[in-house]
């Protein structure tokens, strides 16, 4: 532990662990215990921000991922469920709210209601430019405590144990 961190609640669980089931390894408490109250901490927070800018969770996704596809800024549906790891039907869904509040055009095949292409408005542009400048200024509050030496090791040490731990990898939002 470092020596200017206070102990935590995370410290006392595995304390009461270690006490309670001597020679289980509790170091992982340490870890998984902090990661898990951060990205609530994230979660919640994102969550208040959109609702207050009036944004859903899905809909940030869809927006986002459209717009870093770079120009066009249009994509297939099938292109879009796999980006944002969800079901065909859950993108369709996605769209057709998006395209209801004129934030992306949907453009189909002959006179077929299925979309072949999806397509950022500049509505839709317009709406995510102000919503992801404020999310990720908030965000920057919420780790600014940390050096910017402290955060880019931060980020490694995340990116090693995200690496280590195999299986897809992760997309989305917390909480998803």
């Amino acid at each position: 532990m470092a020596a200017d961190q206070p102990r935590d609640r995370a410290d006392a669980i595995q304390d009461a662990w270690r006490r309670e089931l001597p020679g289980v390894p509790v170091e992982s408490i340490g870890i998984i215990t902090r990661i898990w109250w951060a990205a609530k901490v994230f979660g919640d927070e994102r969550r208040r921000l959109l609702t207050r800018l009036g944004v859903d969770v899905a809909t940030l996704d869809l927006l986002s991922t459209l717009r870093r596809s770079g120009p066009p800024y249009r994509m297939s549906p099938g292109e879009l469920a796999e980006a944002c790891m969800v079901t065909r039907g859950a993108i369709t869904q996605r769209v057709e709210r998006a395209v209801r509040a004129g934030l992306v055009e949907r453009s189909t095949a002959g006179s077929g209601y299925h979309a072949r292409a999806v397509t950022l408005t500049g509505a839709g542009n317009a709406l995510l430019d102000r919503v992801v400048a404020d999310l990720l200024t908030t965000e920057d509050r919420l780790v600014g405590h940390l050096t910017p030496e402290r955060r880019a090791q931060l980020a490694d040490l995340l990116r090693e144990l995200l690496s280590g731990l195999g299986g897809p990898e992760p997309a989305g939002q917390v909480g998803d």
